[in-house]
């Protein structure tokens, strides 16, 4: 009989490159105890009426052979605004012991889960009792999210990377132009990612250990009318991806994808057949033969961006504030600024994160609600065949137009409101300084 430290050796020779990884995972449910308001359409403040999918905040913790390690956070909620996660890093630090920019938080953006605040007492739209229950579901929210990131640190093991990509057929450009202007619907000419990138873990022994997976189509199959728990078309994907294999943790980052919808939408049939739809296509490219390896030495960063403002003068917001459409909450909010004597800020400071595997990937992270512009620019940046664009990563602020949406107008152009450290409208050049800061951390050495 083979003792086992001999078999662990044979393994790394016959994988000298990728075994020098060590990979954790963990998970833990996050779907609440009773029922809260859900989060992701503002007409929708009744609590939920049922579960009808889990939610769990998940974690990968990852090592190279130099002893570098990195954390991916993902969970099934609305996104991780500031007043969550910048708290929530610190502590994830300090517990942990990993550098800031070696945590990347993402969330999948579902429609169909808790409204997340730490802002106590009553406000507009928002009950006293709602807003308690908020905060306590949002501070056991941080605990899990620790809880999970300690045991996959914990979880930490040898194994091997590799990765590929697929395709999402459901996913459709919702900018529709009509003579009204631009409104949520359907665009069948306009733009879109339909990539899906899977990245695999597995145990030397080639044990499926894990798949983390994304697409870039808001998480919006269900819609205003639905009040059942789920995580959408991206839980159902999980959970199918789960099922598949006994120990099997898969994790989802959502991609660039504030101007996608899936389509068709509307019933949680149709979130059941988009999430399977997902599935299968991960499950295909995690099983390719030639699946290119993952190797490192794994290196990230974090840079702070200045994303500026569009100025107006008082008249031209009152217009807008006056008028019907998406952008009249943001310009009331910002005359009710100018009414209590404040001055408008000029800009608003995100996080932009860059983590390279080698040089067989590189995950680029952007904040807010990004558009498909920024992940078709940030290809031209870097080898599209080696590249990961994730949006609705550390910082939840909101959309984040491109130069054209910005000057299209439309949804998705609203703004940012005071909840978000706003108010204002994103200038044209906020994707310049976005991809500045994606430039910058691309020319920095590993």
């Amino acid at each position: 009989m083979i003792a086992p430290a001999r078999i662990a050796f044979l393994l790394l020779l016959l994988f000298p490159q990728d075994a020098a990884w060590k990979a954790g995972f963990a998970s833990v449910r996050i779907t609440p105890a009773s029922p809260i308001p859900l989060a992701g359409y503002a007409g929708r403040s009744a609590p939920f009426e049922g579960v009808a999918h889990e939610l769990y905040v998940k974690a990968l913790a990852l090592e190279d052979a130099g002893g570098r390690r990195a954390l991916l956070v993902t969970a099934d909620h609305i996104g991780w605004g500031a007043e969550i996660s910048v708290p929530l890093a610190d502590e994830l630090v300090r517990r942990t012991g990993l550098k800031r920019d070696a945590i990347l938080l993402n969330a999948s953006h579902t429609h169909s889960g808790p409204r997340l605040t730490l802002t106590p007492g009553a406000r507009s739209g928002v009950t006293e009792e709602d807003a308690a229950a908020g905060v306590a579901y949002t501070k056991g929210l941080q605990e899990k999210t620790v809880e999970a990131a300690r045991n996959a640190v914990a979880d930490l093991s040898p194994a091997r990377l590799s990765w590929g990509k697929g395709t999402a057929g459901f996913v459709a450009n919702r900018r529709e132009r009509t003579e009204r202007g631009i409104v949520l619907g359907v665009n069948p000419d306009g733009p879109v990612d339909r990539s899906v990138p899977v990245l695999r873990v597995d145990a030397l022994d080639g044990r499926l250990r894990g798949i983390v997976f994304g697409a870039a189509c808001h998480n919006t199959t269900l819609t205003s009318k639905n009040l059942q728990v789920s995580g959408d078309y991206a839980g159902v994907a999980q959970a199918w991806l789960e099922s598949k294999q006994e120990g099997c943790t898969a994790m989802f980052v959502l991609g660039c994808g504030g101007d996608a919808n899936p389509n068709p939408r509307g019933t949680m049939e149709l979130a059941a057949r988009h999430g399977e739809d997902l599935a299968r296509e991960v499950w295909r490219v995690a099983q390719e033969e030639k699946r290119p390896a993952v190797s490192g030495p794994l290196s990230t960063a974090l840079a702070s961006v200045d994303l500026p403002f569009k100025t107006f003068e008082r008249p031209d917001l009152e217009k807008i504030a006056g008028a019907p459409g998406p952008l009249a909450a943001t310009a009331k909010q910002m005359v009710e600024f100018l009414d209590a004597g404040a001055r408008l800020p000029a800009r608003y400071r995100a996080p932009v994160a860059v983590w390279r595997f080698g040089r067989d990937l590189t995950l680029v992270g952007l904040p807010g609600e990004t558009v498909v512009d920024y992940a078709l620019a940030v290809e031209k940046l870097a080898d599209p065949a080696r590249l990961w664009v994730a949006g609705y990563c550390n910082d939840k602020i909101g959309y984040l137009p491109s130069r054209r949406v910005a000057e299209e107008g439309g949804y998705e152009a609203q703004g940012l409101t005071k909840g978000f450290g706003g108010p204002g409208f994103f200038s044209p050049q906020a994707e310049d300084a976005v991809l500045d800061a994606v430039k910058e951390l691309l020319r920095r050495p590993p």
